[in-house]
């Protein structure tokens, strides 16, 4: 696992075939970064489905409202909510969508990203200045890239737990 320099910045995604440890960049969008611990810390993301998961482009989850495997999971509707928090705004920005970064995901509008949030398999910047980066895989991206492809997968793989490395003992 990768040498974590800000534990309470730091996000580890405990996949199937193994932990993603995040670092989440709070001088960059700092209103991304705590949705994403708040929800962290209060169990939402865990048990959400990959809801769209594309070869050599991105995996996306976090739905929180549709994508719970096990207590409200609908795979027809996963992809179409979020959470129960407002909105939030753009945080735009110089980083680039490079493979292995953290990217909000988001309806038409620039100011709706909520709880979702998608992980570059590849280097996309025809994203950049579109979507708000916030975070980058420091470790465990080969476990990212054997997620289950489609839109949606047939049987979708999800977060099976989500922690801020702070809060794990």
């Amino acid at each position: 696992m990768a040498e974590i320099k800000d534990p309470e910045n730091t996000i580890i995604l405990t996949l199937k075939d193994g932990e993603v440890v995040i670092e989440l960049l709070a001088d960059v969008a700092p209103k991304h970064t705590a949705r994403m611990k708040e929800l962290a810390r209060a169990k939402a993301y865990d048990n959400v489905c990959f809801h769209r998961v594309i070869n050599g482009f991105m995996a996306q989850t976090g739905d929180v409202a549709n994508g719970n495997m096990e207590a409200n999971f609908n795979l027809r509707r996963a992809g179409t909510g979020g959470s129960d928090l407002p909105d939030l705004p753009a945080e735009f920005s110089k980083l680039p969508h490079d493979r292995g970064t953290l990217g909000a995901a988001r309806s038409q509008s620039p100011n709706s990203a909520n709880s979702q949030f998608f992980i570059n398999f590849a280097d996309n910047h025809f994203l950049n200045n579109q979507y708000t980066v916030y975070g980058r895989v420091i470790s465990g991206m080969e476990h990212v890239d054997k997620i289950a492809k489609g839109e949606p997968p047939a049987n979708p793989d999800r977060m099976i737990t989500v922690r801020v490395a702070a809060d794990v003992a």
